[in-house]
């Protein structure tokens, strides 16, 4: 019987709350993140929209492999493996702090028809080492330049890094190369799940050019 009065009790609360109810939260206290880049404030919130899916290139769930084929959790030794939340956490503190940045390394059209609000592109190539700019890429990520010419990384940026997904292995060539250049690994975050686990959870996507 008291299960009944419960059950009667809540189902009424939750009548007089239907707004509250339906709204889709990042997590049950946090509705939103937000954060600020070079002056400009973005704030990430999930699709109130409960009925929506999944449409376009991210809606695909088989594609040829190789080149695409499913990444290890683990990228290398000393990078954590990040999620949603821990993005937004480095979003909201690390980039908001200035000391860190988020890397969108996919290709600059991929990037353009949308990414991680303040994501910052740099394709996974640019930082290979047959990229003879590829070190002032890694001074604009904090690198000083030592006096015997080589780069020093104490004062380089945290990075979190992400391509298309769980199938992309462009964020995981951008950590080989710059662990490879001798950026530290304790400095690098991959969110493994990229872009399409992101819109996959209804997450906010900053659009570079119209989508269409």
């Amino acid at each position: 019987m008291r299960h009944i009065v419960f059950l009667t009790v809540f189902s009424s609360l939750m009548a007089g709350t239907g707004a509250t109810a339906q709204e889709v939260r990042i997590t049950t206290f946090k509705s939103d993140a937000t954060f600020t880049l070079n002056g400009q404030t973005f704030t990430i919130t999930r699709n109130q929209d409960t009925g929506a899916t999944m449409q376009g290139e991210f809606a695909r769930t088989s594609r040829a492999c190789p080149p695409d084929c499913l990444q290890p959790m683990h990228a290398a030794d000393g990078v954590v493996t990040a999620g949603e939340l821990e993005v937004l956490a480095f979003l909201e503190q690390d980039v908001t702090d200035r000391r860190g940045l988020l890397l969108d390394t996919r290709a600059p059209e991929a990037f353009a028809r949308g990414s991680i609000p303040g994501a910052v592109n740099v394709p996974f190539v640019t930082l290979g080492p047959e990229n003879r700019f590829r070190d002032d890429i890694l001074r604009a990520l904090g690198a000083t330049t030592a006096p015997n010419g080589t780069l020093d990384f104490t004062n380089a940026m945290s990075l979190t890094l992400f391509s298309g997904g769980a199938w992309s292995s462009d964020a995981p060539d951008a950590i080989e190369h710059l662990i490879t250049a001798g950026y530290p690994a304790e400095k690098i975050y991959y969110y493994r799940g990229g872009i399409q686990a992101w819109i996959g959870v209804g997450l906010s996507v900053q659009f570079h050019q119209t989508p269409g």
